[in-house]
């Protein structure tokens, strides 16, 4: 059976892929298509779903700063958006319920609003994913969405607290001492090396913190979380979370796969599911109208609210939580189940088109930001920046580097992750903080002394927009890019880059020329002695 769920998984993420999609939306209509051929889920197939939760939880944290959930903008705008949003649904189910329709029989306002409430969630296994896959996890509008996401969790607990009416337990304060485990864990990170021994420590901690909360009756995911938060200030979190990354997608798809068997649709419940759906758009300006009220950029908001527009797999286990309380009938959490993937598919293909969206209406979209914006992120760019290198990670640092040897101080470099353009700001680097993705950001640049822009990005999608607002101001210059693969070179010539660099191929070129320098070096000097 393990092979047929691996069968089907393949081959739809294939079809998605094929038509342009992402493979989470193949992985959901296989878990829909297994139930309908008779095949039920086994333990092994929910194992596998919960480990891909637990680990995603752990390596959100290491990409995590408490301070990012302390501002207002997060708090504050996920406890005020869950409030209204639950009072909307709650209103609409009200206005329904005079119809008389078969799937609202028994239904009280209380269990209303907790259809609300189980709506107001949006999905972290998601939206985490599409942020990975877009490059902008770390990014400010992708740090909006993750704080948010983590504020709906702690509700969550808070929830399951008390609808259960099971308190942890008095040794659940005891969990504040685990702040001084920080040390022994950084000891443990420099000793274990960079081999197979990191990513078994990195499951060590994962599930040990699971194991560690769920003793003390707290939901163990968030255990995961915080032992993830713990590790975030080691220099070795990002190397542990790259070590991660594909053992946590390999589970998730077990996730996306089981809830296709939370049971088989009617056609009435499928209808309801696609009412819920076509809220979504509200739910969106819901959110973008509350971020622009604490005074972030327009485009922030507007990002940040369209991931967020999406329905959560927490919205199943409240309703199936009602269910076992006898408060809903068992249709609703197949409605909940197609809510639920139907906004996973609209969230996966629209916030694709996200920045071009915004380009096309920023202007509209700008008309509703508030007076008091922060606008760090748009600049004027200094008259002698001739070389400009956006992505400032490790291959546009060490570009930086070469290319500060050949013409000094006439190159700059633009980054979207703020805390490591501070870091470069202090040790020197002429770095400024910024999303070459930002139409904003281009418009207000001078770009007239710009003879050449080196994009140093590993995402193809990422180069391809920067190089659309490239061309949408005219930029007269030249634009170099990297490649990873051979089918990405003709995707980027095609879309007017003057230079592509086989990533892999040139630093072996560059190793052997290298190695050639030394070996002639060896020789003249054998032959001046």
């Amino acid at each position: 059976m393990d092979f047929i769920w691996i069968l089907f998984a393949f081959a739809c993420g294939l079809i998605a892929r094929s038509a342009a999609m992402p493979p989470l939306i193949g992985y959901l209509i296989a878990g829909f298509a297994l139930h309908a051929i008779g095949i039920n889920a086994s333990d092994n197939l929910v194992l596998l779903s919960n480990l891909g939760i637990t680990l995603m939880l752990f390596t959100i944290g290491l990409k995590l700063k408490v301070n990012d959930l302390l501002a207002p903008s997060v708090w504050l705008s996920s406890s005020g958006h869950m409030l209204i949003w639950s009072s909307v649904i709650l209103a609409v189910i009200l206005l329904l319920l005079p119809l008389s329709l078969a799937l609202f029989e028994g239904v009280t306002w209380e269990a209303a609003a907790l259809i609300g409430f189980a709506l107001s969630f949006s999905s972290t296994v998601c939206i985490v994913k599409i942020l990975e896959e877009s490059g902008e996890i770390k990014s400010r509008h992708g740090k909006l969405a993750v704080g948010v996401l983590i504020m709906q969790d702690i509700f969550a607990v808070v929830f399951m607290v008390m609808a259960t009416g099971i308190l942890p337990s008095t040794w659940a304060f005891a969990l504040v001492a685990l702040w001084l485990l920080r040390k022994p864990i950084y000891l443990l990170l420099e000793r274990v090396g960079h081999g197979e021994l990191l990513p078994l420590l990195g499951f060590f901690l994962a599930f040990g913190g699971y194991e560690l909360f769920s003793l003390v009756g707290i939901k163990g995911d968030l255990g995961a979380l915080i032992l993830g938060i713990l590790v975030a200030g080691h220099n070795k979190s990002t190397e542990l979370y790259k070590s991660l990354i594909g053992f946590k997608d390999l589970f998730l798809i077990g996730f996306f796969l089981s809830i296709g068997f939370t049971a088989l649709p009617t056609i009435e419940m499928v209808v309801l599911a696609l009412g819920f759906t076509v809220l979504l758009p509200l739910k969106i300006l819901l959110f973008f109208i509350i971020f622009n009220r604490f005074g972030l950029r327009a485009r922030t908001s507007f990002l940040s609210a369209l991931v967020l527009g999406n329905f959560s797999e927490f919205g199943l286990i409240v309703i199936a939580l009602c269910i076992e309380q006898t408060w809903l009938a068992k249709e609703w959490l197949v409605i909940l189940a197609l809510s639920v993937s139907f906004s996973f598919i609209i969230t996966s293909i629209t916030y694709r088109q996200a920045h071009r969206i915004y380009r096309t209406f920023n202007s509209t979209i700008n008309r509703f930001e508030n007076s008091r914006v922060r606008r760090d992120d748009t600049f004027k760019l200094p008259q002698e920046a001739e070389i400009l290198v956006i992505g400032m990670g490790r291959v546009g640092k060490g570009t930086y580097h070469s290319l500060c040897k050949l013409v000094e101080n006439r190159v700059w470099g633009i980054d979207s992750d703020e805390e490591r353009v501070k870091r470069l700001q202090d040790s020197g680097y002429r770095v400024l903080f910024g999303d070459g993705e930002d139409s904003d950001l281009w418009q207000n640049m001078d770009l007239t002394h710009t003879r050449l822009v080196l994009i140093a990005l590993p995402y193809i999608q990422d180069i391809k927009n920067i190089q659309d607002q490239l061309r949408s101001v005219n930029y007269p210059g030249k634009v170099v890019a990297i490649a990873r693969y051979e089918d990405q070179i003709e995707q980027l010539t095609e879309c007017g880059i003057d230079r592509i660099f086989n990533f892999y191929t040139e630093a072996g070129v560059g190793f052997a020329e290298e190695s050639l320098a030394l070996l002639n070096s060896q020789s003249e000097l054998s032959q001046q002695n």
